[in-house]
């Protein structure tokens, strides 16, 4: 008896796990994408917690245009709706960098976690919740990496906490954005060279370099076979074809 009522548990368990799975794979672009931005102040640093409060809705509004905008192209009405929670103090686990598949399993348990016990409510049912760590501006680099799950559709993303480097950060929060919802990175990850020709916003241009934008999810502008430049904002970048095939935006002729 027992034995048959734990057996339905975990059969109901496992069909909210596949229904689950199969809703983040599969999203209806017709029905509005609501994302659940909470700040971090990784270092605690008072510049940081500045730039923090000066943060509002409206400070991501361009990449909800960017994204809608994008996704006219691929004939699609796509209309994601970004608001800002609570800031968070807890830090979320920090992401494997050589680790292996188990090491992965863990940390992807363990971040789930910390989103359920620090993404708050932010007035509407979200889709997306990713969590933004901010550092210093006395930093020269950011060494830490971002990513985003498509399964439960939840992210960390580390940027720069200072107005200077706004425009740069949404281009990185719009990548983590599209990467909950199954879109690839389109560079190598062992150069961060933009790989041809997904990775190339004009891949049939001729001569191919140097390129003038970036593809979302290579990030770089490819300027010859071995160099490329950081996009510096949303305006220098467009989302692929093969991005918007892998997001479900558009279909495999």
């Amino acid at each position: 008896m027992f034995k048959n009522i734990r057996i339905l548990i975990l059969l109901c368990i496992l069909l909210i796990v596949a229904v689950n799975s199969f809703r983040d794979k599969n999203h209806d672009w017709q029905k509005p994408v609501y994302v659940a931005i909470y700040p971090i102040n990784v270092d605690n640093s008072p510049e940081v917690a500045k730039y923090i409060a000066s943060l509002s809705d409206s400070d991501f509004k361009e990449i909800e245009t960017y994204l809608n905008t994008e996704s006219k192209k691929y004939g699609q009405n796509a209309s994601f709706y970004y608001r800002l929670g609570q800031e968070v103090k807890a830090m979320p686990p920090v992401v494997p960098r050589n680790g292996g598949i188990t090491d992965a399993i863990i940390w992807s348990l363990k971040f789930r976690y910390y989103a359920y016990k620090n993404a708050h409510d932010v007035g509407v049912p979200t889709n997306l919740r990713l969590f933004l760590q901010y550092h210093s501006p006395d930093k020269k680099i950011i060494t830490e990496t971002s990513t985003a799950l498509q399964n439960g559709r939840i992210g960390v993303v580390n940027l720069f906490g200072m107005d200077k480097k706004t425009a740069n950060n949404n281009v990185v929060i719009a990548h983590e954005s599209l990467h909950a919802f199954g879109a690839s990175d389109k560079y190598d990850l062992a150069n961060g060279i933009p790989i041809y020709p997904h990775g190339y916003a004009n891949p049939a241009q001729n001569p191919r370099y140097p390129q003038t934008q970036a593809e979302l999810m290579a990030v770089h502008i490819p300027t010859s076979p071995t160099k490329f430049d950081m996009a510096r904002d949303l305006k220098q970048t467009v989302v692929g074809e093969m991005t918007a095939v892998e997001i479900k935006w558009k279909t495999l002729d």
